[in-house]
């Protein structure tokens, strides 16, 4: 075990040993001892943004003795925590399968392989490259592959994204994922950063590598697989069907992301049990990121030492949210379709975070009782509604409709000219009222949020704020129902597994979700 001393409050021009000092000062543990950073972030809070450091201290004699005679409770123990599993002894008759190569699908597929159980991945997207390409066309030429696109391919949804690895969970296994990210390629510095995030361009080369590592531990990833069927008898899953041929599978791994709804209609025609499950939509908000370092940092912004400012806003009225969500600082705003004459929208953004734009979702919660439908795919057919009416007022080929924040709370989307702030989205744009491609109660939301928002980030309702429509695909609009065995609830032998489950949201909890789920069948199975 080791010390952690948190709450180190150094000034940004201060030099890193100067917190590891302060840390020893504060445990007494000597300043001769071994230390870390476990974690960083920047309070800009106050006039002069700081650093706060948790230092790790190492190689300290007695530790108990030292954390009880410091007796402070910014210095605690941190016990060791290794990630290790054991086999079962049950045989597998099958080899099991892992349905969809998104962070819950590739660390449960990494899992099972280094246990021995020789996973098959079935991803319905391209390797990598070729995904790559697809979406290029896309966003260049408003071609849509409706099976490799942002959200279906090598390394799911998030591989075109931030990369960002914050949670809210707080699970041990987080840091399995992130040193197993390292591993893969990932920057050292996520392991100790606040709020992490890998970026696009260097997440390709972690999926990558995970895949290799997989394939290596004796597992194989299939693209252009996509999972059209299951046969379950006597309450059990006994088969799949993949591009239309059968094999035997007892046991599969749903790690299907938040977009695959052909597969939740065929899940519901087997009668695998699903129930909706609350979401939120809205827009993607772009401002200068300079206006938003400003605002964050004052006249520090600009400061060689400090990253593009970042900000996490919410607000509540009555039993409804509106909060930001997937903060991109640096970043772009890119085309998410994967339906025919539907539009969706995400952020981007690389590693170095250095594009002129920030962009963050600023969503509204919507629950079951807004579908204005009936049964688990009511929450389906409620994004589907929407993105279309955003293809349709944005004339179609994928362009996107736009609105300046003054111009959505004046309601003249189509005489709305730009300020300051240009669209970085990856297509062409239209200027649009988009208040005809979101509910009402959702633009009601969306405007009180923007004015209670720039209250603490006085750049964010400026009017020339741009607006991009429409980000509906936060999280999964339903749940498959599964027991305490992680199986369904309705046929053994099926594993729903992260965020296209319902029991996820993000990488890092796709990820966790995606481990737990494979150690429950090593711990039952015994190594091919």
């Amino acid at each position: 075990m080791s010390i952690l001393v948190r709450n180190i409050r150094m000034p940004i021009d201060a030099d890193v040993s100067d917190a590891f000092d302060s840390a020893r000062r504060t445990a007494g543990a000597g300043m001769s001892c071994a230390a870390r950073v476990y974690l960083k972030s920047v309070d800009a809070r106050h006039e002069a943004p700081v650093f706060v450091y948790t230092v790790e201290l190492d190689d300290v004699e007695n530790e108990n003795a030292v954390v009880k005679k410091a007796n402070n409770p910014d210095v605690v123990i941190r016990p060791r925590r290794d990630f290790a599993l054991q086999n079962g002894t049950s045989a597998m008759t099958d080899r099991p399968v892992v349905c969809g190569f998104g962070p819950a699908g590739m660390f449960a597929a990494l899992i099972l392989a280094r246990y021995g159980l020789r996973p098959i991945v079935i991803e319905r997207g391209g390797e990598l490259q070729k995904r790559i390409s697809d979406v290029d066309l896309m966003w260049k030429a408003g071609i849509l592959d409706s099976e490799s696109n942002v959200q279906f391919g090598e390394g799911g949804a998030g591989t075109f994204s931030d990369g960002k690895l914050t949670t809210r969970i707080n699970d041990p296994l987080c840091e399995f994922v992130l040193g197993e990210l390292v591993r893969c390629g990932a920057p050292e510095e996520i392991l100790s950063a606040a709020h992490p995030h890998i970026g696009t361009d260097r997440l390709r080369t972690v999926v990558c590598n995970m895949r290799r590592s997989i394939t290596e531990l004796g597992g194989e990833v299939l693209f252009n697989r996509r999972l059209d069927d299951v046969s379950i008898k006597n309450g059990a899953l006994e088969a799949v069907t993949v591009n239309g041929g059968s094999f035997a599978c007892r046991s599969l791994l749903l790690c299907i992301g938040h977009s695959a709804r052909d597969t939740y209609a065929m899940l519901m025609r087997r009668g695998i049990t699903m129930e909706p499950k609350p979401f939120s939509i809205g827009v993607r908000a772009e401002h200068l990121q300079a206006d938003i370092d400003k605002s964050m940092y004052g006249k520090y912004a600009g400061h060689a030492a400090l990253p593009p400012a970042e900000y996490r806003l919410s607000w509540r009225n009555a039993d409804r949210a509106c909060y930001t969500f997937c903060m991109c600082p640096g970043g772009t705003v890119v085309c998410a379709a994967s339906e025919e004459g539907g539009l969706a929208v995400n952020g981007m953004s690389c590693f170095a975070r250095d594009g002129i734009n920030a962009n963050s979702a600023v969503v509204v919660s919507v629950e079951p009782g807004d579908f204005g439908g009936a049964g688990p795919l009511a929450g389906v057919e409620f994004q589907r509604r929407w993105e279309r009416a955003a293809f349709a007022a944005a004339g179609g080929k994928y362009a996107a409709p736009v609105q300046t924040f003054g111009s959505f709370i004046d309601r003249i989307g189509g005489k709305d000219t730009l300020g300051s702030v240009r669209p970085s989205y990856t297509g062409e744009t239209r200027f649009c009222d988009l208040h005809g491609c979101l509910p009402d109660f959702v633009c009601s939301m969306i405007a009180g949020g923007m004015e209670r928002f720039s209250r603490k980030v006085s750049c964010f309702s400026k009017a020339d704020t741009l607006f991009t429509g429409i980000e509906t695909r936060t999280s999964a609009p339903l749940r498959i129902l599964r027991g305490e065995d992680r199986q369904s609830v309705s046929a053994a032998g099926i594993y729903p597994c992260g965020e296209g489950a319902g029991y996820a949201g993000g990488i890092m909890s796709a990820a966790v979700d995606g481990i737990k789920t494979a150690a429950r069948l090593v711990e039952l199975y015994a190594p091919f």
